[in-house]
């Protein structure tokens, strides 16, 4: 992104969220310091809140990540009911029954070796929480640089209806001269209308200045969240251009600096080792994995139980074969069976549990090239996460030349305007002292006196840009946005 589409998105960017949500109610009827507009709109900007989420889910994710070396602990319960031939749960015995079962167990299992997967899940969850703390914070940089722009935006308006204010107050003065002189006889009563319609028009101009000081005021209001429009302002000062030490550095120590200092480039750099923390956890997935286990199961039936009760009387013994090679039949005992009302509840958990434990050793032999796959994914989107950290890293080289080469023209500009403005006052004096003495009429006196406001009102523009660029190479020698100061 270059230096001129920099300042566009930028600009859209606040444009979007000036009607997002409900605007916050002013808290405060003083005039607000520039400190105090970064402040708060560092606190209430609605994607600066948006991206404090994004940091807290990666916060939940670094959480997540730790959790997984933890076990895992899971419950089951059953209770069902059969109509029919079904196997009691408790004896094993298919019977033609209707009846319930219930059946309880817990599982344990826990990751003995899985690759480094874990491990990895967690370095990655870490660098992409830094990413996201990265962005929040170059956020928070664009937004303050905004705030700048907007509020320097109401001092240019400001100190143009002064000088508008300032002149017209000349014209009102030259009104009642140039009226004293025509009753004299001096002057034409032509030139008072040259006058009449000079105030008129620069009545027009300071309508105009005071509606552009209220639209400015209303847009960094808007920008902060602040609902009562009335009331908001800020100090009518008169800021002197500061010292341009950061023009005494070359725009390679500027870069330099801001490799270091600059967010694009640590989210850049972050995302790189995101991308190559993926190709390990691709890789991961090539290696056996082991896993313990423990399970405990219980159950309970609702069925009646068939016991035995004893030998039948009447007919001791039963047939259940015969021996093949003499014909001998083999008989066993005939006990009696009775069917018995179910055992209490907890008796039946208590004897009807058990316990299983072990480990499972799962070897990746072949599916379908799906690890191979992912590995190659992973690694060409390492591959883009590096040209886009280079294009970062070009592109903030490009901005900060425009920056640097903007800085010095506008540094030209206003040492020009500052000129220009020292010479139509010199011309205006001399107007004024051939038009006190009728040597010009009123038309060139107030073409004099139109070239001079125009002269201040470039030199206000002009001194407030190339604060504004100063400002914005301050940024890119990495001091903080909170610590800029007019």
């Amino acid at each position: 992104m270059n230096y001129t589409r920099f300042i566009i998105v930028l600009t859209a960017f606040f444009l979007l969220n000036i009607g997002k949500g409900n605007l916050y109610a002013q808290e405060k009827s003083t005039l607000w310091s520039l400190e105090e507009c970064i402040a708060h709109a560092l606190k209430h900007n609605i994607s600066i809140k948006d991206a404090q989420l994004d940091l807290e889910l990666m916060e939940v994710d670094v959480l997540q990540a730790k959790s997984n070396y933890l076990p895992s602990v899971n419950g089951q319960a059953t209770n069902s009911w059969n109509t029919g031939l079904t196997q009691n749960i408790t004896t094993g015995i298919l019977q033609t029954q209707t009846t319930r079962n219930l059946s309880l167990g817990v599982t344990a299992g826990v990751d003995l070796f899985k690759g480094l997967v874990n491990l990895r899940q967690l370095q990655r969850a870490k660098l992409s929480q830094l990413s996201s703390q990265y962005s929040l914070d170059k956020m928070e940089n664009d937004i303050a640089l905004f705030v700048i722009n907007a509020y320097l935006e109401v001092l240019i308006n400001k100190q143009t209806l002064a000088v508008l204010t300032e002149q017209n107050n000349v014209t009102l003065s030259q009104y009642k001269r140039t009226q004293d002189l025509i009753d004299a006889g001096t002057l034409p009563q032509g030139d008072i209308l040259e006058i009449e319609a000079t105030n008129a028009d620069e009545q027009q101009q300071i309508i105009n200045a005071e509606n552009n000081i209220r639209i400015a005021l209303i847009n960094l209001a808007q920008l902060l969240r602040i609902e009562n429009y009335s009331s908001f302002d800020i100090p009518d000062q008169t800021y002197e251009v500061p010292m341009a030490l950061i023009l005494e550095k070359t725009p390679q120590e500027i870069i330099e600096i801001a490799k270091q200092n600059r967010y694009e480039i640590k989210i850049a750099e972050s995302n790189v080792a995101v991308a190559e923390k993926d190709i390990a956890l691709a890789k991961g997935n090539y290696w056996p994995s082991l896993q313990a286990f423990f399970n405990y199961n219980t159950r309970e039936s609702g069925a009646n139980q068939i016991l035995q009760s004893g030998i039948d009387p009447a007919q001791p013994t039963m047939p259940i074969g015969v021996v093949e090679t003499t014909g001998q039949t083999v008989v066993a005992p005939n006990y009696l069976v009775e069917e018995v009302s179910p055992k209490p509840f907890f008796d039946q958990l208590s004897l009807n549990d058990g316990i299983s434990y072990g480990v499972q050793l799962n070897v990746p032999i072949f599916n379908g090239f799906s690890t191979r796959n992912s590995v190659k994914r992973s690694k060409i989107n390492a591959e883009r996460a590096k040209y886009k950290l280079e294009q970062a890293t070009l592109d903030l080289e490009s901005d900060i030349y425009q920056a640097y080469v903007d800085a010095q023209g506008s540094a030209k500009s206003f040492e020009a305007a500052t000129k220009a403005v020292k010479a139509q006052q010199q011309a205006y004096q001399y107007a004024k002292d051939r038009y006190d003495v009728g040597l010009i009429n009123a038309f060139d006196f107030s073409q004099s006196k139109f070239r001079l406001t125009n002269a201040e009102s470039n030199l206000i523009r002009a001194k407030f840009d190339y604060i504004f660029k100063l400002k914005l190479l301050e940024l890119y020698f990495g001091i903080n946005p909170e610590d800029i100061q007019l």
